[in-house]
This record gives C-alpha cells, structure tokens and sequence, in this order.
C-alpha cells in the first residue's frame, strides 16, 4: 500500500483517543482496591489482545516471535519492563496534576526521548536536520514541546486560582504541583522505553512482514508481533508491583467478592485521606452481578488501552522514511484526548479567563504539532 502521512496521522489520532480514554472505564468499578483492578487490566491489556490480534492478522505469528533472534527479544522484554516502571507511576503523576495536565508533563517528557533517541542512537539525525522534510518533522516537535509548556502554565496558575477544597470537589484531592512534577519527570522519562522497545523489535517487524507479503496481506499488521514481546515486559513489572501489593493490603479476597481490609482508593498511597465511603465500599461483600460487572469493566480498560499501540503500531507503516515521528504524533494525539476528557470532567471548573485561554492555546498548538509532523513527511514523499 505504501506510505500515507495523512491516513498515519488519522491512525495515531484514534490510538491517542484510545489511551486517554482507558481511565474512563476505572470510574465504574466498585469495592475493589487498585491492585486488583489494575492486575485485571493489565492481563487483557498485556497479554490477551496483543497475542489475539496478532494471530488474527498475521499468518503464523507465533512462528515469526520462535525465528526471531533471542537478542532481540531480550531487548524487547527489557525496554518493555522499563516502560512499565514509568506506567506505574503515571497514576501517581495524574493524582497529583489531575487528568489533562498529569498527561501532557509526562507524555511531553516521553515525547522528547521517545522521539529522538532512537535516530540519535542510529546515527540519522545529521540526515534529518539536512533535509526539508525532516527540518519540518523536527519544527514539530518543538511545537509539541512548547503545547507542554503551555500546558505547565495553565497548571500552575490553575493552582493559584483555586482552593483546595475546590479541587477536592473537582475529584483533585491530593492536587500538588510540585509533587505532581517531580513524578511527572519520572514517569515521562521512563515511558519512553516503550519506543526504545519498538525500535530493538525491528528484526521482528521485518520477518513478520515477509509472513504478509506471502500471503497477499498489507504490511499495516507487522509490527503486531512486537508489540506482543514488548508488552510481556510491561506485565512482567506490573504483575510484581501489582502482586506486592495484594499481599501487603492482603486484598486477594476481592477477586471473589469479599470485601478488603486495606481502603486504598486508585492513586491512594499510604498516608493518603481516607473517607468514611472509602471503608464503607471495602467493607461490604460484592454482590455476583456486581463482580462481573468490575470483571467486565477493567478488562475492558485493557483492551481499550490496547488498541492505542494497534492504532500505533497501523500508522507507524505510513509514515514513509522518518517513522520515528510517530512516537510524537502518539504522544500529542494522548495529550490533545486527555485534554479535552479533562475539560468534558471539569477539571478546569472554576479558573479564571487566563487559564482557560492557555488550555485552549495549548489544544491547539498540540493539533498544530500533529499537522506539522505529518505534512513533513508528506514532504519526505515529493520527488
């Protein structure tokens, strides 16, 4: 099919709609600590979508991950448990900053790594910096980067404007920037293992795509196979964090329904405020229909969290010769949803003129970063 900068753009678009729109899912779910629901995700998120999808749509995929080279995997598996580190504490950032901003510091930070180590660590970036094409994809970029700066600002006079108590009403009770920031940094920096992952898959993606073309299938699946590898790595260290924590809450119980004895609400660490519908939730028993229903609930958050790197991985085979940009477009295309839910949840209910104008010029300068990396590579296709 050959490449297609616009129909990439569209793809990474509904994978960042998918991954702001995975939390959603959470607000249903009753009576269960963090861990639990977390671990139920993780399992759909990790494990069944990506080999379920991989085997719908490439042929014989486990054989492509046994004709791999074990090196590769290893890498995957390496970078991959790397980025489950930064996704552990991604909760930690959107507790303290809320929604829209806890995205766009840490997917901004993840954006610039992400991004760019993979050329720099392949030696390209003297060729990107000598070609139009890839001057523009770097102008994209950097308005990106400053969308997060705006972002910042609109957090932090967010935080001026408002009390706390109003922020406990807007769902933010533990709001704290400079906390917020500091995990944020973290979270960012580490999540953007994911794309160091992707890049060491490439061996994968290439005997995967031989698969493909034998049988008369587009190439737009090829890189399904390493999302599989990469993905064992981010279980690997959320089933351990996840697995620590059910045995220190001792909350194996609510697999079944009964209740717990550690009232940790999502994000909630130790020392955190404790309300009275916090203890009355864990200690009830949940009703069978109930049980499925959080069953239902967090496994569907897996899958809708899965589909960010399907929709990923389909537009990272548009972008033409400077694919690495599509580690940009994914991250704003997150920042630009997360926003938005973030305004349509109200967590900017109550600031002022300013700050909602930064929000809004924010908005808009992560869609023109999106528009700007994709008409670059649209560049890179003109003779």
């Amino acid at each position: 099919m050959g490449a297609n900068p616009l129909l990439g753009v569209v793809f990474h678009w509904i994978g960042g709609f998918a991954s702001a729109t995975n939390f959603i899912p959470f607000r249903g779910i009753r009576r269960w600590s963090w861990e639990i629901y977390w671990l139920i995700q993780g399992v759909a998120a990790w494990l069944i979508a990506p080999i379920v999808l991989a085997r719908i749509f490439v042929p014989d995929v486990i054989g492509v991950l046994r004709s791999a080279p074990p090196a590769t995997i290893g890498y995957c598996v390496f970078w991959g448990a790397l980025w489950g580190v930064g996704g552990l504490t991604f909760g930690l950032a959107i507790r303290y900053l809320g929604l829209g901003l806890g995205y766009a510091i840490a997917l901004g930070l993840c954006t610039v790594f992400g991004t760019l180590m993979p050329p720099i660590f392949h030696g390209q970036m003297g060729g990107i910096f000598h070609s139009v094409s890839g001057r523009t994809i770097l102008a994209g970029v950097a308005v990106c980067l400053i969308a997060v700066a705006v972002n910042g600002a609109a957090g932090y006079s967010k935080e001026n404007e408002l009390s706390l108590e109003e922020m406990a009403e807007a769902g933010e009770r533990d709001y704290s920037l400079g906390k917020g920031l500091a995990v944020a940094v973290f979270a960012g920096i580490m999540s953007a293992c994911f794309a160091f992952g992707l890049d060491a898959g490439l061996p994968i993606a290439g005997i995967a795509r031989r698969n493909l073309e034998a049988a008369g299938r587009a190439e737009l699946w090829q890189n399904l196979p390493v999302l599989v590898v990469v993905l064992w790595g981010g279980f690997a260290t959320n089933f351990l964090w996840s697995m620590a924590l059910i045995v220190n809450n001792r909350s194996i119980r609510q697999f079944a329904g009964q209740p717990g004895e550690n009232p940790m609400r999502p994000g909630h660490a130790k020392g955190a405020t404790i309300t009275l519908s916090d203890l009355q939730d864990l200690q009830l028993s949940i009703r069978p229909p109930a049980l499925i229903g959080n069953y239902l609930l967090a496994a569907l958050a897996g899958v809708v969290w899965y589909f960010q790197f399907f929709f990923y991985s389909m537009g990272q085979t548009k972008m033409g010769k400077y694919e690495f940009s599509s580690w940009t477009l994914h991250m704003a295309s997150i920042i630009i949803f997360a926003t938005l839910w973030g305004i349509v949840l109200r967590e900017w209910r109550g600031t002022g003129l300013r700050t909602r104008l930064l929000v809004g010029c924010g908005l808009f300068l992560l869609i023109a970063s999106t528009v700007i990396v994709g008409y670059g590579n649209y560049l890179n296709l003109q003779p």
